[in-house]
């Protein structure tokens, strides 16, 4: 007889996404849907994000997006406020029609 358990289609895997929860000591068990709805919340999260910074790269003329984008992005979306912390270590945007390339130096960091 065939499986009734609903299988579901998530990007990010909830299995992981459930082991992460559960490092917390205050959570106790967690329904087998809950880890699959928070991969597409985390899923229509990082859609935002990088459609922003995609902007700001394509703003920038440029055709890698790097960190110094992403920072600006952060910096830029009242959103993404929580984030400010992560990227302050990360170099500002140099002006806006250097390429970081050609000058010899090195550029700022990719992901």
């Amino acid at each position: 007889m065939p499986s009734k358990k609903k299988k579901y289609n998530a990007r990010f895997p909830p299995a992981r996404i459930k082991k992460i929860m559960q490092t917390d000591e205050e959570i106790g068990k967690v329904a087998a849907a809950v880890p699959v709805i928070i991969s597409r919340a985390l899923e229509l999260f990082l859609e935002s994000l990088l459609r922003k910074a995609c902007h700001v790269t394509q703003s920038r003329n440029a055709k890698t997006m790097t960190t110094s984008h992403l920072k600006q992005c952060i910096e830029l979306e009242q959103q993404f406020d929580f984030l400010k912390d992560l990227v302050a270590a990360v170099p500002d945007m140099q002006g806006d029609g250097d390429d970081p390339h050609g000058d010899g130096e090195r550029g700022p960091r990719r992901w």
